[in-house]
């Protein structure tokens, strides 16, 4: 399933006009609003979890030979290339699909710094913050991240000579890692989202300097009055008609 569609970026600046501030910054607010929910929602964060799952699952499908080697399984040599392609169908696109959400968070932050310069409205740019949920990805990404240690270390340290198998460690060894993984990739995503926010708000509570407004002459709000709509995709005060 292909990823939803981020707004636009604003308009080139020779070409950008707006009947007046107001029409501005409610194209504004509509696109950070809508990169702040692509960004940092809760649907991301689940679905972190839910590759994680996919990546543990297939993990656990690859392991599944091993075991069939150690224990002499005759159905190994049938099942075990099986198990194997199976694994790779489900580990495989869970890394490619967490690759992509990482490059597609640069791309997010480079679209919410453009917005926010087009001008400064600190009362609706404080929602921005979300330290909620902020503080919400960095709590779960730590205690996933402390279970995958825990269990990472914990079988590489308690694996005994003729108690446990090497197909029981490695399984257990992966499994911690990932979880260790994904729970780090959580941990850099909350603490990123929390500088980007002193860089591009400001600390909590000071209002950032004002920039001028991008508005048009005379001319062109008269022309683009008619025009006049609320943002839905594609900004509809940020482009000269042709």
């Amino acid at each position: 399933m292909s990823p939803a569609a981020l707004p636009p970026p604003p308009p080139p600046p020779h070409i950008r006009f707006w009947p007046d501030r107001s029409a501005l910054l409610a194209d504004r607010e509509r696109a950070l609003d809508e990169l702040h929910r692509h960004s940092l929602g809760v649907h991301r964060v689940l679905l972190l979890w839910l590759l994680a799952l996919a990546a543990i699952i297939g993990w656990a499908l690859l392991v599944l030979p091993i075991q069939q080697f150690e224990e002499r399984d005759p159905t190994g040599f049938l099942l075990g290339p099986v198990f194997a392609l199976l694994g790779l169908a489900s580990l495989t696109p869970s890394v490619v699909a967490v690759a992509l959400a990482v490059r597609r968070d640069h791309q997010l932050r480079q679209l919410l710094d453009a917005w926010l310069a087009l001008d400064s409205h600190p009362l609706s740019d404080a929602r921005l913050r979300s330290p909620g949920l902020s503080l919400f990805w960095l709590l779960s990404s730590l205690g996933v991240g402390a279970i995958g240690l825990w269990a990472s270390f914990a079988s590489a340290a308690g694996a005994e000579s003729g108690r446990s198998t090497y197909a029981e460690v490695t399984l257990r060894v992966g499994v911690g890692t990932i979880l260790w993984l994904a729970g780090l990739i959580g941990v850099v995503k909350a603490v990123r989202h929390y500088r980007w926010a002193l860089r591009a708000l400001g600390p909590a509570g000071a209002a950032p300097g004002v920039t001028p407004a991008v508005v048009p002459s005379p001319t062109a709000s008269a022309r683009a009055g008619s025009t006049a709509g609320a943002f839905s995709g594609p900004p509809t005060h940020g482009t000269r008609p042709s």
